[in-house]
């Protein structure tokens, strides 16, 4: 008995000399393999637009992850009923796709909650400020930018006595005002940034350069996974030794974010997420399901859908790169919309300007769903849910107060 036989496998070359009949009913499968589009793509002219560009050409590998995750968010995840997060990482601002991108997505209606690294929104203040950043180049000498009073992220040149500095100023100047003198978490402390960067492109006569006054506008809620891991946290920091009374806690943003989500499922409608880069917002971002379910007890599912742009490897097992297979296993996914989830490994400041070009012209605005103003009544939601999934008291033995 041949090899093949033993093993269950054809002889290639005796399938090749079947006819046409025999063949298709010796490999039955293959009809759905050969499923996909054929790729036979029309020559480039130069005229094509861009959405043309993605459908028609973007057809292997990379491209045609993006291809679908562009397809996916202008198809199914505006829809009117998905609530939509959007984690934020690697210096994006400073690359100039908080103009170009995120603002556009704020002001569409095509993000309703934003969780950033703070350096991004730190770096955000500058635009409204119209302290200017340039293109540079990775090989500069970094020793002679010091020297001449400038900072260098890769190819992206800040000033930085005129720049971070300045900034810097006007932003402990802020914080000891008395709006910020309790304790909130980071989606009330940008909000409230946020109505500042605005005044500032006013005074400016700038016009849709910040992200934080955008959100602000729009009612777009911001936080940040690690407030004291940038230079707004470290100037709160800074200001705390001179008795300034700000406190950050982050379990207000915890329970913030996780009622989002909820809210989401329980209006009857679905909530999914799109991850540019990984890192502590992608985690911070995906929680908010465990937390829902292994924490707080409450039945639920996981994610409706899953976009994630990164250079993550999965095998290192680091969050930046685990797949939304397996966040399934941590609840964060529902695992029967794993066909609604997609990873392309490619850079973000390749991909976003695409995606966001695609989705503004594939679909029209949707009405802000304004979470920020909403923040009151899904908490009171979320208490209310807990108390009836769980047979707890308040600590202090009282009854808790759900109304």
């Amino acid at each position: 008995m041949a090899r093949t036989e033993r093993h269950g496998i054809q002889d290639r070359e005796a399938v090749a000399e079947m006819p046409a009949w025999l063949k298709e009913k010796r490999c039955p499968h293959k009809k759905k393999y050969m499923a996909g589009k054929r790729i036979l793509p029309k020559n480039l002219t130069g005229k094509e637009n861009l959405s043309h560009i993605v459908d028609e050409v973007f057809l292997a590998y990379n491209s045609a992850r993006l291809k679908e995750a562009c397809q996916l968010f202008a198809d199914r995840m505006l829809a009117r009923d998905v609530t939509i997060g959007m984690s934020i990482s690697g210096a994006l601002t400073p690359a100039g796709l908080g103009c170009s991108c995120i603002i556009p997505l704020i002001k569409a209606g095509f993000v309703d909650w934003i969780v950033s690294t703070g350096a991004n929104l730190y770096h955000d203040m500058h635009f409204a400020l119209n302290y200017p950043i340039h293109a540079g180049s990775f090989n500069f000498d970094d020793t002679d930018l010091r020297n001449n009073d400038l900072v260098r992220v890769y190819d992206v040149v800040i000033p930085y006595s005129d720049g971070l500095m300045a900034t810097d100023d006007l932003l402990r100047e802020l914080l000891v005002g008395p709006e910020f003198q309790k304790e909130m978490g980071t989606g009330e402390l940008h909000y409230l940034l946020g109505r500042f960067c605005a005044e500032w492109e006013r005074k400016n006569k700038m016009k849709d350069v910040s992200v934080l006054a955008a959100a602000y506008r729009a009612g777009v809620p911001c936080y940040t996974s690690s407030p004291g891991d940038s230079t707004i946290g470290m100037n709160i920091a800074g200001i705390e030794l001179r008795g300034n009374k700000l406190r950050l806690n982050p379990s207000i943003d915890v329970n913030e974010t996780t009622a989002y989500v909820l809210a989401a499922k329980r209006d009857g409608g679905r909530s999914g997420v799109v991850l540019w880069g990984g890192g502590s917002p992608k985690n911070f971002m995906l929680q908010t399901e465990p937390q829902i379910q292994e924490v707080l007890r409450i039945n639920e599912l996981g994610q409706d859908f899953f976009i994630q742009v990164t250079d993550a490897r999965p095998d290192t097992g680091g969050l930046s790169g685990a797949t939304p297979s397996e966040a399934v296993s941590w609840g964060k996914v529902d695992p029967t919309k794993l066909p609604d989830a997609i990873v392309c490994y490619t850079d973000t400041t390749i991909a976003m300007p695409i995606l966001t070009h695609y989705a503004l012209a594939k679909h029209k605005p949707r009405k802000l769903r304004r979470l920020y103003d909403n923040r009151e009544q899904v908490m009171k939601d979320l208490v209310r849910e807990y108390f009836r999934h769980n047979d707890v008291k308040m600590l202090d033995g009282s009854e808790p107060r759900t109304d």
